[in-house]
């Protein structure tokens, strides 16, 4: 992991990006606890999770891409990671209340590139009628309950053992934002 700032551009997610986010995930789902899936997906399954964020609205997608690659001809800009802010639960009393998730690229942590994605998500999400946003974080990930910490969220319960994944269980603590 590089301790380097990189200079990075972050925007809305956008479907020439599918391809790209699903390798990113799909990283998490082989090698990490971090998240819960324990399939791979090709591309075309991510699909509706990708149009489920549009550009407005509570619910976003927001993309950091490396910009030393922009420009480069015929090379398309490297996405670096992703944030999103999704519906936290189904019944519509929880409408204003998000549930956020980062991803990054393998080599791209611990340079600044979650900052850079939360504040951008953040500072979309400003101007909907939310109320709370909410993060459940897989345990042990210290980088991901510190990035969370810098941005305000507080711990508020761990669910014990609900999540099991490479023959053991793993703890999952929930923190929470005020928006």
């Amino acid at each position: 992991m590089s301790t380097e700032r990189t200079e990075v551009q972050v925007r809305p997610g956008v479907e020439a990006d599918l391809d790209a986010l699903t390798a990113i995930y799909n990283h998490y789902v082989r090698e990490t606890p971090i998240t819960f899936d324990t399939a791979v997906f090709i591309s075309e399954e991510r699909r509706p999770w990708l149009l489920s964020h549009p550009e407005d609205g509570p619910h976003r997608l927001m993309v950091a891409t490396d910009t030393d690659s922009q420009g480069t001809p015929g090379n398309a800009q490297r996405i670096l990671g992703y944030a999103t802010s999704s519906a936290f639960r189904a019944k519509p009393a929880y409408a204003t209340s998000v549930e956020v998730t980062i991803y990054l690229a393998p080599d791209a942590g611990g340079r600044g590139v979650g900052t850079s994605l939360y504040k951008a998500l953040f500072d979309a999400l400003a101007e909907e009628d939310l109320h709370r946003a909410y993060a459940g974080i897989a345990q042990p990930n210290e980088a991901s309950v510190r990035l969370h910490e810098r941005f305000g969220f507080r711990h508020v319960g761990t669910y014990r053992e609900v999540g099991r994944k490479f023959g053991r269980y793993w703890d999952v603590a929930w923190y929470e934002k005020d928006l």
